[in-house]
This record gives C-alpha cells, structure tokens and sequence, in this order.
C-alpha cells in the first residue's frame, strides 16, 4: 500500500486549489441509505456522464440495503433471521458468499467480529436509550458464535444450528456497497472518485496527481483531528463509540458488541482500518474495540496489505507498523548522512 504517515508532510497542501483539467470537473452528490450518510464525488470530462454514473451508484446501494437490511422485512436477510433456525434458507448467491466471507474475519480476530452478536445486539435502542437486563444477555447469548451458521455451497442456502440466532451486516456490508460503487465506476470509465457510505470510505485513483488527505477525527470533538492520512486507490473504515450510544450512569452503551460478553466493547473510542478494499476495511474496524489495541495491532501487523490507527480510551493514538512515525533521535546524535533531518 505504500501508505506512510511521514508522507503526510509532503502533501498538506489545499487540494481544492489543485488544477483542473479543461472542461472536467468534480460531480457530487450525497444522499440517505442503508440507514447512513452515501457520499459519491467523481472526476468526468462529461457532465451527464459523471451525474449519470453517480445515479448508477446510488442505484447500486438502494439495491443492496433492499437484500441485506435488517430493518426491512421483506429483505432476504430478514427472511434467513426468521427461518434459518428451523431450515436451509436458499438466498441470493451474492448474499451467501458475503455472509460466508464474513465468517472469513470471524477466524482472523479470533471471533472479534461475529455478525451473529445481532442475537444479543438487536435488544438495544440506542435512540430510546434502551439496553438489556443481565437476565436477557445471559439468555441471548448461547445464540452468539459464527461457528453456528452452516452453509450449503450447491444449494446456497444458510443455516443457524442454534435456536435464536440472528445475524447483522452492518459491520460489512456497508463496505461491500462501498466497493460495488467503485467497481461500477470503473466500468463506466471513471478512473478518479470517492465513495463513502458512514465511516468506511474507498478512492479511486488519487486527487489529480496528489494523495488524497483522509482525517482521523477526535472521539469527543468533531472539530478536532487525531491525524490525516494521504491516500490514494485505498479504503479506509472507521468506528467509534461516538457514532450510535448513549450515555447512563458513567456508562457508555454504543453499538459495536463485544460477541463474548454482549456488552459494549470498549478497550478503543476509534478504530480506523486502512486496505486495498472497503469491505477488507469494514470487516476489521471493530476487532481493537473487542481485544484491544496491541493485540489488534500484533493482527494487522501480520497481514501486509493492512494498516491502522486506534485511539485508547487513555488518549493514546497507536498506528501499525507501516504507519508508525520514525522514533526521535536521542539529542546530540546526528543524523546518517544523507538521512532526513
């Protein structure tokens, strides 16, 4: 990926004054979807051409929220939640293999991200500032373990193995519609764009000629930066248990469940995953929520295509090896020659 937070130094420079091809522009639009902010900006010669493929996307992201919401009774999601606990639920093979790849990141974080934790998850109302007793968690959560969804790869059908499970996309498939954005726009010709569906973003291209500057904000003040990123052709996702909570007795209760506890998890206030795609990004930016900083960190550090940024509850801002800034020289130590000073 190539992505180094020394870099950044290089490239604080305002990219809205950066020059513009003749008769190109930027196209944006944002709207409302999968129960989130969608934002689209694309870079087009044509200006028909560059609303029309911003239409296509939203288009695209209207579709994936009808299969996979959870919200929505009448989605194939909401089907497999009603019956997969009494038999094979045949679905769409694109749902079926994004249900099977989350199980992908289920082995990888040791169980950290579980879309089975709706079991416990769906008795929160974050709005109503509802939670459950220890006496419904205690029941709900034999219902929480990815290993209870079976899978018919001939038939594409999914399974629960356990009476009251259920399962949430939300911690991937907001990326998912993410990528599906950028590969539309790919096929209509589109080599510079930004997609954005909440907190997990891909970019397509750079931001002519120049990384694009991604802002890491502070978990109790929007207006405040933790740290900007340049990036270009990468996704990034963040989360952070600012984004769905409510606050009760000194207690925070937000929306990323820890699967074993089926409680809040808590050991960061922001996750921030940066990789080739959103979906890659999505379905990582809850593990440090779930096992903590360093132990999330040792993961990412083993899988070269990944880089991170978490916030502790402490304050401390912890980044992966490939974006760690260069440790400070003891004072009267003189650079190598040649070295940056």
């Amino acid at each position: 990926m190539g992505v180094r937070l020394a870099a950044a130094v290089a490239v604080l420079t305002c990219l809205s004054a950066l020059p513009r091809a003749a008769q190109a522009q930027w196209h944006e639009r944002t709207d409302a979807i999968m129960g989130t902010r969608i934002f689209v900006e694309v870079w087009d010669t044509d200006t028909a051409h560059g609303e029309a493929s911003i239409d296509a996307v939203l288009a695209e992201m209207r579709r994936i929220d009808n299969l996979m919401s959870h919200y929505k009774p009448e989605s194939e999601l909401s089907r497999i939640n009603a019956r997969a606990a009494l038999e094979p639920v045949q679905v769409d093979r694109e749902l079926f293999d994004l249900i099977k790849l989350s199980t992908h990141y289920s082995q990888i974080t040791q169980g950290a991200f579980d879309i089975t934790y709706a079991s416990v998850g769906y008795l929160y109302n974050y709005p109503n500032h509802v939670k459950p007793t220890e006496a419904q968690i205690k029941a709900a959560l034999p219902a929480v373990n990815w290993r209870n969804l079976q899978f018919d790869e001939a038939r594409h059908t999914v399974r629960f193995e356990h009476a009251g499970m259920r399962i949430d996309l939300g911690g991937i498939g907001k990326g998912y519609a993410v990528d599906r954005g950028i590969e539309l726009l790919k096929g209509r010709g589109i080599q510079h764009a930004v997609v954005t569906a909440g907190g997990d973003s891909r970019i397509l291209g750079d931001h002519l000629g120049r990384p694009w500057l991604v802002a890491i904000r502070h978990p109790d003040d929007e207006k405040k930066i933790v740290t900007r990123i340049p990036l270009s052709d990468a996704a990034m996702s963040t989360s952070g248990d600012y984004e769905r909570f409510f606050d009760e007795n000194g207690v925070r209760y937000h929306h990323i469940i820890d699967p074993h506890t089926g409680h809040s998890a808590s050991r960061v206030r922001s996750a921030t995953i940066i990789a080739p795609t959103a979906t890659q990004t999505d379905g990582m930016s809850k593990t440090a929520f779930v096992l903590g900083p360093e132990k999330a960190l040792e993961i990412i550090n083993r899988m070269p295509e990944y880089d991170a940024v978490f916030v502790a509850p402490d304050g401390r801002v912890l980044y992966s090896n490939g974006l760690r800034p260069p440790a400070p020289r003891p004072a009267g130590v003189d650079a190598p020659q040649g070295a940056p000073k």
